[in-house]
């Protein structure tokens, strides 16, 4: 290779007349019309069956509210998580994980305050096969007494290593600062509850709680979405119960603007987590909101990561986006800094949020931000698993794929000045609250002097 036959990336770019010009963004094409079924079961469960052929296999994806009230509830509900796919009157574990692995299938519970949640996949020929083993864990699933007391043992240790993971402790703080002492905040149970879980208890809440009304189920893949009801009916026609699945209670409204500073002596690290109540995705002005949180601070070219990361250098990482918890929205902003830089990223972070709403994004910006939006949509959607996860978001919330479909020309049709009404209403800093966590002896004076913050227990 020489000079002389190979030009550099940099001569390529340029002509004799200055830099080469970019070609214009080709116009987004629209999602797939997927055909799809989306109907109740007979035992109250809702079914979401995409066709999405795009290789021979099926991904499924099971929600079901799983809220509690108990003091024990998360400890019991993580246990059960652990334990639900350990056995059944009619396989036990050895022989569940056999029969997925021979369909070329798999199968993992994970749970949380507001659900539980099974993910699996497997070939679509064999898909009869996965959802059997999938009605067998549901109806029959045993928690044998020594299958219980090993997950218990490993959950209690891993437990106790999360909990003095910073991120940990900084997303209690929030939850708790945000929440009070709603079921909502108990995301991580205690090692000492989960140690004292008993097998009937697990039984119990299984029998109680994992209910097919009011859960939904998602089948994204090489499928025929009207046939495969009736192998559900076949293999669920056994689950069923009067009672519905168990929602959260609803949400207190959050209000700012204080902020908690959360003692954490000797951290050489500080996290920062701001919060403030949006609409959710139902709400007519979503798609405006959506595009004003990426120029703030939902995409590596946002306003926040070019201010703290790029330009200041206050933090690796800082990122905005939503959670959606059942019919509740938040925007949450995101910051890890150094100590000697957590006031000034606080600050920083309160001054883009307040120059969201007075210099919207326009032109070039929001441009560049309705791109990504629908962009980033359709990439997630391309693969089955990725469909999936999105449809079954949605259909927690009860909404369906048209919204999928429907959502790109609703961002394509967004205004400035929508962008600009939903930055000044949803993004003022007086509507955020949240928590920083660190080494109160060095960070309190200076984020006092920052205004709208308050000292409180130590983490």
């Amino acid at each position: 290779m020489t000079s002389a036959t190979h030009r550099s990336a940099e001569e390529i770019g340029r002509t004799a007349r200055g830099p080469r010009p970019l070609p214009p963004l080709g116009e987004q094409r629209a999602a797939t019309d997927l055909s799809h079924v989306d109907t109740q079961l007979a035992n109250g469960l809702r079914v979401v069956a995409v066709r999405k052929a795009t290789v021979p296999l099926v991904e499924a994806r099971l929600w079901i509210p799983f809220a509690g009230d108990d003091a024990l509830h998360p400890a019991i509900a993580e246990v059960l998580a652990e334990t639900i796919l350990t056995g059944t009157a009619r396989r036990n574990r050895i022989e569940i994980d056999t029969e997925l692995a021979l369909i070329g299938g798999d199968i993992g519970a994970g749970v949380d305050p507001e659900r539980l949640v099974l993910t699996g996949s497997a070939l679509a020929d064999k898909l009869p096969t996965f959802l059997d083993v999938l009605g067998d864990v549901l109806t029959g699933a045993t928690y044998a007494d020594e299958e219980i007391a090993r997950e218990k043992e490993r959950l209690v240790e891993r437990i106790a290593v999360s909990r003095t993971q910073p991120r940990t402790i900084a997303r209690e703080a929030l939850q708790k600062h945000r929440y009070g002492d709603h079921p909502v905040t108990r995301e991580v149970p205690k090692a000492e509850d989960v140690a004292v879980v008993t097998p009937d208890q697990v039984r119990a809440l299984h029998q109680a709680s994992v209910l097919p009304r009011g859960a939904v189920l998602v089948l994204v893949g090489d499928l025929d979405p009207a046939g495969v009801l009736d192998d559900l009916e076949k293999v669920l026609g056994g689950w069923a119960s009067d009672r519905s699945a168990v929602r959260l209670p609803p949400l207190p409204e959050l209000t700012g603007p204080s902020v908690l500073l959360v003692p954490r002596a000797g951290a050489v690290q500080s996290q920062i987590r701001l919060s403030a109540e949006t609409v959710p995705r139902t709400d007519p002005g979503y798609a405006a909101l959506q595009l004003a949180n990426l120029a703030y601070g939902g995409y590596f070219s946002s306003r926040l990561v070019e201010n703290i990361r790029e330009n200041k250098g206050y933090t690796y990482s800082a990122h905005s986006g939503f959670e959606f918890t059942d019919g509740t929205a938040v925007v949450n902003v995101d910051a890890d800094t150094a100590t000697d830089a957590t006031a000034p990223a606080l600050l920083e972070t309160r001054y883009e949020l307040g120059r969201l709403g007075q210099v919207p994004p326009s032109g070039d910006e929001l441009e560049s931000v309705r791109q990504y939006a629908i962009g980033s949509l359709l990439t997630s959607t391309s693969s089955q698993a990725g469909l999936a996860g999105q449809v079954l978001a949605l259909a927690s919330t009860g909404l369906g794929l048209e919204w999928l479909i429907e959502h790109p020309a609703r961002v394509a049709a967004v205004t400035a000045e929508e962008v600009a009404e939903a930055a000044l209403k949803y993004f003022a800093p007086k509507r955020f609250t949240g928590v920083v966590v660190g080494d109160a002896a060095v960070l309190e004076h200076k984020l006092l002097a920052l205004g709208d913050v308050v000292v409180g227990e130590p983490a």
